[in-house]
């Protein structure tokens, strides 16, 4: 009788929570982790060891290994009532892999331009835990302008591009990054907050006073995937010059134009004007 070779060996059938392949190298450990990891990924309020244990068809003592691991490398955290749920070290690996480069070879073209025509300067920036990180920044070509540091941080709830970014979101990810951020921050969200981020949705942007410097006006529209979230934000800390002739609302149509074109190189879903 012929012998099977272990490349030919078919896999058992998957438990609940697996993805059915028809052939694979066993790897059982690995495999326990990312039942866990995609389960979670669907349960924004968490779930307890003897939740997953039963949704995976797995013990209790395996699950726990297995949590404990993942807690360690910070991609679960736990919640109240010993609940687990993701972190947002998925979402950051994410940004760190070569599509954020692409983001950057496409954006900056588009935001130089921006800067030029509007005489304004533009940032655009992405969520990194609980902030918004500045992955982007260009200068006005004036003597004198406003600008955000490349590199530099702030809080989500203290940007128009966080609560740009917030809005654009599935509802399932919006809890995640404000359990997130509430871990991170030992905040509580405004209670406006779901108001606020309903008229950003309806609007298509958002136009405030700064959170942190008086005289600027921030214009924050979003960049978006091929689903239409966020993937970033694109901002003009806006200053009025004594000298300028164009009109806020000149800059703001600006503004949704550079972000559109941004998201359109990108494969994302085109916004409709406001």
């Amino acid at each position: 009788m012929a012998k099977t070779s272990e490349a030919d060996a078919k896999v058992k059938a998957p438990r609940a929570g697996k993805t059915k392949t028809t052939k694979s190298y066993a790897a059982p450990a690995l495999e326990k982790g990312l039942d866990v990891l995609e389960l979670l990924a669907r349960q924004p309020s968490g779930l307890t060891k003897s939740q997953l244990a039963r949704e995976l068809d797995r013990t209790v003592s395996e699950i726990f290994r297995m949590l404990v691991c993942l807690e360690e490398r910070g991609y679960i955290a736990q919640l109240a009532e010993d609940r687990y749920s993701l972190t947002l070290k998925l979402f950051q690996l994410v940004q760190e892999h070569p599509p954020t480069e692409r983001l950057l070879v496409e954006a900056l073209p588009v935001m130089d331009h921006l800067a030029h025509v509007t005489k304004q300067s533009c940032h655009m920036g992405v969520l990194e835990l609980g902030n918004v990180s500045i992955l982007a920044q260009v200068n006005p070509p004036t003597r004198i302008g406003f600008y955000v540091k490349l590199g530099s941080t702030v809080d989500i709830m203290d940007s128009a591009s966080g609560y740009v970014i917030l809005a654009h979101q599935s509802e399932v990810q919006l809890e995640r990054i404000l359990e997130e951020w509430r871990r991170e921050t030992d905040k509580k969200a405004p209670r406006d907050l779901h108001t606020h981020l309903n008229r950003i949705r309806k609007l298509g942007y958002e136009k405030r006073a700064s959170y942190e410097v008086k005289g600027v006006i921030n214009i924050s529209f979003p960049i978006l995937n091929q689903h239409g979230w966020a993937i970033g934000a694109l901002t003009i800390p806006h200053i009025q010059y004594s000298s300028s002739s164009l009109k806020m609302s000149d800059v703001v149509e600006e503004l949704r134009k550079a972000a559109a074109e941004i998201t359109e190189k990108l494969g994302g879903k085109r916004p409709e004007a406001a």
